[in-house]
């Protein structure tokens, strides 16, 4: 027992030590502190790498000297924003340039690149790590400008070779995809911008279903969604390997089984190829992590291509370079499919990605330095820690019918990176336990036979489903089972979630809605959420209408976390100007098309008025605002840009607003209030701790204590947010 309690004590306090700033590395994507000094240093990965060849020839010193450096520092711009291009604009012309004539130490910082294969510039990588950033207030700055378009979802810190799969996929805005293995969510956000490719569509026909096994990083998931306002995204908390076949209402009335039409299956892997940032793989790497992951990578990709729509792709990736977690599993894929999958060309797909083809010889060495080329060599006390399936295959012909070149596999001293490996999977026809399923279970009553809306090709497998949602059982060897898998209650792990209640049309709550903001006749009520099904209505969350058909027909199938973007919060001070809810910013994108009225139109002057000042007075604003501004209570500030002055800000904004008695506010976080003032030219940071306010924040909290609240009471809540910044009017 003492010997337990003391194991149980050293690994907290190792645990402790990780957790602390020197003793983590990898959340922090390489722009801030590091492990101690670790040796980088693994015989056996040098030794297995060496004999397998996967690098190319002369290159493995160079290979493993990158491994040995830290990870360069990328960031993506989010695409779907209609602000992407503002903010690139405001990267190159501002910061980057800037940035250009810093010196530290005698020694001129190297300005961020783009990401030569990213699409329109929208992707930056810089060796500038967090100390560097601090060293200069202009640094210091851009590491504050980093933040901040962080924490607002309209930049995103992001491995340059995670960005990769989601461009595979090829996503359209009608496209229902799944992400099976999705937390923390970098690459779920990617999925969610391309849906939201045009901005002036609130909700596009297609969602993105993103799924974890593990409770607590379904949390960072929602975090890492939250950001990007969407009604289309819902996160779900399954083992990938048997996620739930779901049921969806089809146009004709009936039900049928969703197939999703773009799966992302990034499966969990021994991660080598993250040793640049996750300095402990180098001490903890060894044969045997490849060999016990390879059995759930197969299971976790069959499950994806099971529900996976004829003519749909799916993207597979691991950041591991061993063939045993890469080519042997799509190997396994594409042998069990017997012609239903093929590997997909995507060598023209990202123009100035560096990448090298798919391997089709590989061997199997133990951690204790045995290697095995085939399975007639291993002994039969190793059956069970090594498979059939992790060798090639032997037939020549059909492992040239496979054509496994056209796996992507990028090394990290070819353009700087991580490790990383990547296959595009097209689905051609039915899996072929899904085509022989019928036959199997005609005498079985209990099954019904569904046809799927979701997938164009007639030709797809009809699935079969059993009340209480048991679903077909593929045996690890693909012969079927010869009847239905026993009825399991679902397990429920983790945090007990509140209810998802839909509301009726005729729900109380509308009409006074309706009429205050005058909205249009289409407005989809039904899409309405709430997260109570008694009591008051706190807030209310908006969905597409396909996830809601997704929502209603599985409640009992699915765990859901979190799904909607919420657009209306109860504001009791509100009741008395007609209507309860005040609009909440982050859903006013979603709504914003459907509302008719209390909408005021304002310039660029008046915007940076209402962002810098927390109540200014009416008489504030420029005449044609003013005379808009007639009604009391909830309004919407709408600016568009003007197109015959290119210097001026290019992006639509809109924000929630206030109108009280003589004065008039901005309903924005604080986050994206900077980032507003940004796009617009006003530069905003914060002044190092110990320091007193400049001449310029001086001169706005004077303004700022001018204004009043609804009431007519004097405010300092501003002058208290804006303590904390500096602000000064720049030209961008």
């Amino acid at each position: 027992v003492s010997k337990m309690g003391k194991r149980s004590r050293q690994r907290k306090k190792e645990h402790q030590n990780n957790s602390k700033p020197g003793g983590r590395d990898n959340r922090d994507n390489g722009w801030g502190a590091g492990y101690a000094d670790i040796i980088k240093e693994n015989k056996l990965f040098e030794a297995y790498y060496q004999e397998l060849g996967l690098v190319p020839e002369g290159e493995f010193d160079q290979f493993m000297e990158a491994m040995r450096e830290p990870l360069p520092a990328t960031i993506r711009i989010t695409g779907y924003k209609s602000h992407a291009k503002e903010i690139l604009h405001c990267l190159k012309n501002k910061y980057f340039k800037e940035i250009q004539e810093v010196e530290i130490d005698g020694q001129k910082i190297e300005a961020p690149q783009p990401l030569s294969w990213y699409p329109d510039e929208l992707a930056w990588h810089t060796n500038m790590s967090r100390k560097i950033l601090r060293k200069s207030p202009l640094l210091e700055k851009f590491h504050q400008f980093l933040v901040s378009e962080t924490e607002s979802g309209n930049i995103s810190r992001q491995e340059a070779v995670s960005m990769i799969p989601p461009l595979l996929m090829k996503i359209e805005p009608h496209h229902k995809i799944l992400d099976m293995c999705a937390a923390p969510g970098s690459k779920t956000a990617q999925l969610i911008e391309m849906l939201h490719s045009d901005m002036d569509v609130p909700f596009p026909e297609g969602f993105v279903i993103a799924n974890d096994v593990d409770n607590k990083r379904c949390y960072l998931l929602v975090h890492q969604a939250k950001r990007l306002n969407s009604p289309c995204i819902m996160v779900v908390n399954h083992d990938a390997s048997c996620i739930p076949r779901l049921q969806i209402d089809t146009e004709d009335g009936h039900k049928g089984t969703l197939f999703y039409d773009r799966i992302l299956c990034d499966v969990p892997c021994s991660g080598d190829g993250t040793m640049r940032k996750n300095i402990d793989v180098w001490k903890k790497w060894t044969t045997s992590n490849s060999l016990h992951l390879h059995g759930l990578q197969i299971r976790i990709a069959v499950r994806g291509v099971e529900q996976l729509a004829v003519g749909g792709r799916m993207v597979y990736s691991t950041c591991s370079l061993n063939p045993i977690e890469d080519e042997a599993v799509i190997a396994t894929l594409l042998e069990k499919s017997e012609g239903a999958l093929e590997l997909a060309d995507a060598s023209a797909d990202l123009p100035g990605l560096k990448w090298m083809p798919g391997v089709t010889k590989w061997k199997l060495m133990t951690k204790e330095g045995q290697w095995y080329k085939d399975w007639s060599e291993v002994p039969a006390n190793r059956h069970t820690q090594i498979r059939p399936t992790m060798f090639p295959p032997t037939d020549t012909e059909k492992l040239a019918n496979m054509k496994l070149e056209r796996c992507m596999r990028i090394l990290p001293h070819h353009q700087n990176t991580g490790g990383f490996f990547v296959a595009v999977l097209v689905k051609k026809a039915p899996m072929p336990w899904n085509r022989r399923f019928p036959k199997v279970h005609t005498h079985v009553h209990a099954w019904k036979e569904q046809s799927s809306s979701s997938v164009p090709q007639p030709e797809d497998s009809p699935s079969r489903e059993v009340g209480g949602g048991r679903e077909e059982c593929v045996c690890s060897d693909s012969v079927l089972c010869s009847r239905p898998p026993p009825n399991k209650k679902m397990k429920r792990h983790g945090f007990k979630e509140d209810p998802f209640v839909f509301l009726t049309e005729d729900d109380p709550v509308f009409p006074p809605i309706e009429s205050f903001y005058d909205l249009s006749p289409d407005f989809p009520k039904i899409n309405v959420l709430t997260r109570t099904h008694e009591g008051k209505k706190r807030h209310l969350y908006m969905v597409s209408k396909e996830l809601r058909n997704v929502m209603l027909n599985n409640s009992e199938r699915m765990k859901v976390i979190n799904t909607g973007v919420k657009v209306w919060s109860r504001n009791s001070d509100g009741e008395e100007f007609g209507c309860a809810f005040r609009l909440a910013q982050e859903g006013i994108y979603t709504l914003f098309p459907y509302i008719r009225s209390r909408m005021i139109t304002v310039s660029v002057e008046d915007i940076k008025i209402l962002l810098t000042q927390e109540n200014p007075y009416l008489s504030k604003l420029e005449e044609d605002a003013h005379q808009q501004a007639k009604k009391i209570g909830v309004i919407v500030l709408k600016f568009r840009p003007d197109n015959s002055n290119p210097d001026g800000p290019q992006c639509p904004i809109e924000l929630c607003g206030w109108r009280g008695k003589t004065s008039i506010r901005a309903f924005v976080p604080r986050n994206e209030r900077f980032h507003y003032l940004r796009m617009l030219g006003v530069e905003v940071f914060r002044d190092k701790q110990g320091q007193g306010p400049r001449e310029e924040e001086k001169e706005v909290k004077e303004e700022v204590g001018e204004g009043e609240t609804e009431n007519g009471n004097k405010d300092g809540s501003a002058k208290q947010e804006l303590k904390e910044v500096k602000i000064e009017v720049t030209s961008t």
